[in-house]
């Protein structure tokens, strides 16, 4: 692995200012991260970590479920996600692990933070020793950043407060903001004493950290999914449930670009070049999309071949909308899986249950005497797989009308039958 990616740093990395897509995934892209010498890690749906230095990648394999978030730091890359595991690569030893998931990574030259959805903070010391848990915080937590000398660290979540913690001690000291509603991404930009916060309204604002004068961008869309800092501080990205990116000049304090970023669908990844020469974004199209600043909003729009779960129901029969809704983002109907969060259902009729060849499955999948026929995938969806298959990797979700069930098992029986 060691020798591989040192193989990929002496790749000769393409210069970013044009418009190009990193394709490969077989899921959503939830995270992106850049590093100085110009690579891009993708953290996905699909369970997997991508490692760009052009546009093919390597591919990163331990997680057991989507992947959240992801940050180099150093020598060394860490990502974390819905398994509740930090992640360190190369070999992707489990560096921690919460009780809940993992939905944001920071770092800093001696830790990595984590912030999970099971009310705490992870502070993981990179050389291994001991963690610190801060909290529990009393919800959810969404997102961390540490000061640049990482003696601080602030955390935000879904009761809508900004949160600063001394690590010497690991107690809060400092509520910073008392927000009505989740806040979602943070940015820390103490060179020019600010923060900027996004939430599940819409808001966007800055807060002067010495004065507590907010500078507020808020416009008429919501969620705020994404943040992102130029290298040079002058430009602020914000990526937006509805599929914008709006782009705020730092220095005049104004809106410089506002532009649908997507065909259909929210932004939930963004990320400046190493360079600062483009904007990189993700979101439920399998590929990461990234425009040259200088050229935003005139460029092709992200998921512009629409994935299936995109498709007009009314083109569909009810089982294939019901395969749509339910199953497509996780799994495929070819032979190949096409890298999704779940096997390929190809042939999946007749076959026992967490035996496909090349597919991480969950223990109790392996060890299930399940056989998936009419009657078995019928019971999956009536009760919910966290019902039917407790401990599974498979989301909780139901299908409550038999017809549906019964129309979902007739089209499965046709699309995935090997002849298929």
């Amino acid at each position: 692995m060691r020798a591989l990616a040192f193989a990929l740093v002496l790749l000769p990395l393409p210069a970013w200012a044009e418009f190009f897509t990193l394709k490969g995934h077989g899921g959503p892209i939830m995270g992106i991260a850049t590093a100085p010498d110009g690579r891009i890690a993708t953290a996905s749906f699909d369970n997997s970590v991508g490692l760009w230095s052009d546009q093919t990648p390597e591919w990163l394999e331990g997680h057991e479920a989507a992947v959240n978030s992801v940050v180099f730091n150093g020598t060394s890359i860490y990502s974390a996600g819905d398994d509740f595991t930090l992640r360190r690569w190369p070999g992707g030893e489990v560096l921690g692990r919460h009780q809940g998931k993992i939905v944001s990574i920071a770092a800093s030259k001696t830790h990595v933070a984590t912030a999970s959805w099971d009310g705490t903070i992870g502070v993981w010391p990179v050389d291994g020793s001991a963690p610190v848990v801060l909290g529990p915080t009393g919800s959810g937590v969404n997102t961390v950043v540490f000061s640049p000398d990482g003696s601080k660290l602030y955390s935000a979540g879904m009761d809508g407060a900004l949160l600063v913690w001394d690590l010497s001690t690991g107690q809060e000291t400092l509520r910073l903001v008392e927000h009505g509603f989740g806040i979602n991404e943070l940015i820390l930009n103490s060179q020019d004493n600010w923060i900027a916060y996004g939430a599940v309204d819409g808001v966007t604002r800055i807060r002067d950290l010495t004065t507590g004068e907010e500078q507020d961008f808020t416009l008429d869309r919501r969620p705020i999914l994404a943040l992102a800092l130029s290298p040079d501080r002058s430009l602020l990205a914000v990526g937006d449930g509805e599929g914008y990116i709006m782009v705020i000049d730092t220095v005049e304090w104004r809106i410089a670009q506002d532009f649908r970023a997507t065909l259909r669908g929210p932004v939930w990844a963004l990320a400046f070049s190493a360079d600062g020469r483009n904007i990189h974004a993700g979101g439920i199209d399998e590929a990461m999309y990234s425009w040259p600043v200088s050229d935003l909003g005139d460029q092709e729009k992200m998921a512009s071949s629409e994935p299936s779960f995109l498709k007009n129901p009314n083109e569909m029969g009810n089982g294939e909308r019901q395969f749509a809704r339910k199953c497509s983002i996780c799994h495929s109907l070819t032979p190949d899986g096409q890298r999704r969060a779940g096997p390929t259902l190809h042939g999946v009729f007749g076959r026992k249950a967490g035996t496909l060849p090349g597919y991480f499955y969950s223990e109790t999948l392996q060890d299930s005497d399940i056989v998936w026929n009419s009657e078995t995938i019928n019971a999956l969806f009536d009760e919910g797989p966290d019902h039917y298959i407790p401990g599974s990797k498979m989301p909780m979700q139901r299908i409550t009308q038999p017809s549906d069930r019964t129309d979902l098992i007739a089209f499965l029986r046709r699309a995935t039958a090997p002849e298929n």
